[in-house]
């Protein structure tokens, strides 16, 4: 079994506000091994994204504590491409941000995005690409720094339904071709089924690990090719009575 590369320990967080406390997690406890692919789900208002900022050190527990040994890259709801700055000079952004900008990282960078189909569009701006190549983009970016877990909050959230199918392809492809840990937080149960290795189920706030399952489709990767099995629906089925139940 590969190692954990991510832990959370009995973790509470508590927000202190003007109108007093508020608990947003309490005994969070799970951990994510090497190479894997988890998504997260649960209630509105449960505090995934919240969980996503404690991953990467953004908000400190109130109590427990996270460990990770790895680094983080994070991919946002909207692509946030610097529409002033072509397609390439935005996937160079973080190695500016963090000091990396070498010929090296650069190359690296160029070569991801030429592997995965931005080779012709390098010169291009934002406004030029349609809604998934932008996603694709800004994966591309979160990637040339070499992260070792992504962490990615509602990626798809901001597609109409076609592209939403294509993009999730697309992305499921690259992290595990290139064999990258993944978190992901969506509100689409069925996106959570087609894409995820392993599923947490949060609870209501203050929210913990309610229910985590391992999906068994085998060696099928593929989100599309997901959805045409028979387990999938069952696999729904299951969610959703466990996330309204």
């Amino acid at each position: 079994m590969k190692k954990e590369i991510l832990q959370f320990h009995e973790v509470k967080l508590v927000y202190h506000t003007k109108r007093g406390e508020t608990t947003a997690a309490e005994n969070l406890t799970f951990s994510v091994r090497e190479g894997e692919f988890v998504a997260i789900i649960g209630p509105s208002g449960c505090g995934k994204t919240t969980l996503l900022s404690l991953a990467a050190g953004l908000l400190k527990p109130s109590e427990g504590r996270v460990e990770s040994t790895g680094s983080f890259g994070y991919m946002l709801q909207k692509d946030q491409l610097f529409p002033w700055r072509t397609i390439e000079k935005n996937i160079f952004l973080p190695l500016e941000v963090k000091r990396q900008n070498t010929p090296e990282h650069r190359e690296r960078a160029r070569v991801l995005a030429e592997k995965y189909g931005l080779k012709d569009f390098l010169q291009s701006f934002p406004s030029q690409l349609s809604g998934g190549m932008r996603q694709r983009a800004a994966l591309i970016r979160t990637l040339a720094t070499d992260p070792d877990i992504l962490l990615l909050d509602e990626p798809f959230s901001a597609l109409d339904y076609q592209t939403r199918l294509n993009v999730t392809e697309d992305v499921s492809e690259i992290i595990r071709s290139e064999g990258k840990t993944a978190i992901l937080i969506t509100h689409d149960i069925s996106e959570a089924i087609s894409l995820a290795d392993r599923i947490l189920v949060l609870s209501a706030r203050p929210a913990h690990v309610a229910y985590t399952h391992e999906l068994n489709f085998g060696e099928v990767k593929n989100p599309l090719k997901r959805r045409e099995t028979p387990q999938f629906s069952g696999w729904f089925e299951t969610l959703w009575k466990e996330l309204n139940g």
